[in-house]
């Protein structure tokens, strides 16, 4: 049986790139939901109903756990979609714990750029408020990474000018840790890095999503020996185009690269 990851876009394969490190002998299916992307600026109810809908055909798929790539779905939907279904069900939410921790000593503040959906949700809102004690974490929404990533657009050149200008309020010497609350954004880590100082640390929850997903096989007996296959799906069609799975391949040989100097948790 294979492991199902599932996100709004192009941003879970950012997670699937770790798992793939943590469970090279698992095979996967990834579900993209690129009808209804991006999530982050439409309605909760409506992105809940996708998000059921897209979970539906995965489990018809037959697969034996999912990850829920994208921190706006886990954030809506996560606790219902685990009552509904009997397989381990993983969700990722921005790493705010480990970037407070990081800064508290420094006296340095947290930023968390995110979708505007996750960063309005009460999820989040009670993430930080459980952690966050010293009133250090801010946050800012950024919709158009998502979009800059759903066009595989990743030039600096167009991405930077876009970053500086959403930036332009904060003062960026205050902050210690930069947290990619969204999967689509540590596309972007190089294009981040050049705009913050060089001591500040950027980091996403992907590795402890994909740590965590090899807990749970190994403790549920569930490893596999496969080969690391990957099935794509966009929106509940397989893709089978060779230009598409082209461009994901490319995805993931970029995710090796940034991954070397990427500081993941």
């Amino acid at each position: 049986m294979k492991i199902g990851f599932f996100d709004s876009g192009i941003g879970g394969i950012t997670v699937l790139h770790q798992a793939l490190r943590f469970l090279p002998n698992e095979d996967y299916i990834f579900y993209a939901d690129t009808l209804h992307v991006p999530y982050g600026e439409k309605p909760k109810e409506e992105v809940r109903e996708y998000i059921f809908n897209a979970v539906d055909f995965m489990a018809n798929q037959g697969i034996k756990a999912l990850v829920i790539a994208c921190n706006t779905a886990t954030s809506i939907a996560v606790d219902e979609l685990r009552q509904k279904y009997d397989f381990p069900i993983l969700g990722i939410e921005p790493a705010v714990k480990p970037a407070v921790e990081n800064c508290e000593g420094k006296r340095k503040k947290v930023l968390v750029l995110a979708t505007s959906l996750t960063l309005r949700e009460e999820k989040f809102h009670n993430l930080v408020k459980r952690i966050d004690h010293h009133d250090i974490v801010e946050s800012l929404p950024l919709p158009g990474l998502v979009e800059f990533a759903e066009n595989f657009e990743f030039r600096e050149e167009k991405v930077v000018p876009y970053l500086k200008k959403q930036l332009s309020s904060f003062d960026l010497k205050q902050f210690g840790t930069v947290v990619l609350g969204c999967t689509h954004f540590p596309y972007f880590e190089n294009s981040i890095k050049k705009i913050f100082p060089k001591d500040v640390d950027i980091i996403s929850g992907s590795i402890g999503t994909a740590k965590n997903l090899k807990r749970v096989l190994e403790a549920n007996n569930q490893m596999n020996d496969g080969t690391g296959d990957i099935k794509y799906f966009k929106s509940g069609y397989k893709v089978e185009d060779k230009e598409t799975l082209s461009k994901y391949n490319e995805l993931l040989v970029m995710l090796d690269r940034i991954s070397s100097l990427t500081t993941l948790v």
